[in-house]
């Protein structure tokens, strides 16, 4: 059969032509990239925007100008123009220099969120009133369970309710809605599955380590990570593990009669208080530290927890 179109050129590397790839490294990406429409303009050998061919490359039947390699120039305007075409892509929708605008938290999740941050303080507060009634741990006249705060109450402004009875009942009115929010929560993440981005499981342990040695400047580059790290999935399994003990045992001292097999299970009414007041300071660390990684690390993780939008240097999925 006679071939009536333009000679084709003999391709620039032979070896690559004989393993059916093309001649010029790249160019049909150069040619994807072109008519996708991905903002990346390509030079024709004549000069116009938007041809078909690279800047260099002899379209056939022309003559390629002079002192211009083809090849070469080829493969690196078109290894240039995937990475474009790719940065473009990924940036869809956001404006220029900035990161995509993501959705990160359902509205019953940050509901929950700032409500049992609330609830908490003012259970804490409460609590340590009712403390001031009676600062020790154990019965009247000892021995006592070693407590640093032994015999020492708490300043005024740290408490809430005025007297013991204040105390109790501001701490009975604030448990029932923790606890309504604190279940609410937990059920839509068994619902949606989110339970699988917080859970710490023991595949979790080499990449805390590798996280808690980039917080000590022991590692310099962040180990990779999904919605959350494997040390803030131990932070929040632990806490919620936290949540459901001090939830427990606050009913094992509060129907210690009703409920006298789960006070037992806590080793009796003074442990259960014991227990339930320690978790008090456990709450406390977590929430300093807590805090303070949000504000240095990830400060666009708050403003994703009041808008539900977040727009910062991590995934918002695993």
């Amino acid at each position: 059969m006679t071939n009536t179109g333009p000679e084709t050129p003999p391709p620039a590397h032979p070896e690559d032509d004989a393993a059916g790839t093309p001649s010029a490294p790249g160019a049909a990406a150069v040619e994807r990239a072109a008519g996708t429409g991905s903002g990346v303009a390509i030079l024709g050998s004549a000069g116009a925007p938007g041809a078909a061919t690279a800047p260099g490359v002899a379209a056939p039947g022309d003559t390629a100008p002079t002192g211009v390699a083809t090849a070469p120039a080829a493969a690196a305007v078109a290894s240039d123009a995937v990475v474009a075409s790719v940065a473009v892509d990924a940036g869809a929708g956001a404006a220029p220099g900035k990161r995509p605008l993501v959705h990160r938290h359902h509205w019953l999740v940050r509901v929950t969120h700032w409500a049992n941050a609330v609830l908490l303080a003012g259970m804490i507060a409460s609590g340590l009133q009712i403390y001031n009634a009676f600062g020790h741990f154990g019965r009247r006249g000892g021995p006592f369970f070693p407590n640093p705060f032994d015999g020492k109450p708490f300043p005024r402004w740290a408490t809430m309710g005025g007297w013991l009875a204040g105390g109790l009942n501001w701490h009975f009115a604030l448990a029932w809605p923790f606890v309504l929010t604190g279940a609410a929560y937990l059920l839509y993440m068994v619902i949606s599955g989110e339970w699988r981005s917080l859970l710490f499981r023991p595949r979790d342990v080499p990449r805390a380590i590798a996280m808690q040695l980039y917080y000590l400047r022991l590692r310099r580059q962040h180990p990779p990570q999904g919605k959350h790290n494997a040390l803030q999935k131990g932070a929040y399994t632990f806490i919620l593990v936290l949540g459901v003990i001090s939830v427990l045992s606050g009913f094992a001292i509060y129907k210690p009669a009703q409920l006298s097999w789960l006070t037992a299970l806590f080793g009796g009414y003074e442990l259960a208080r014991y227990w339930h007041f320690w978790a008090v300071f456990l709450f406390l660390a977590f929430t300093l530290v807590h805090v303070t990684l949000v504000l240095v690390v990830d400060p666009a993780s708050l403003r994703a927890m009041i808008t539900g939008w977040y727009r910062g240097r991590f995934p918002s999925h695993d």
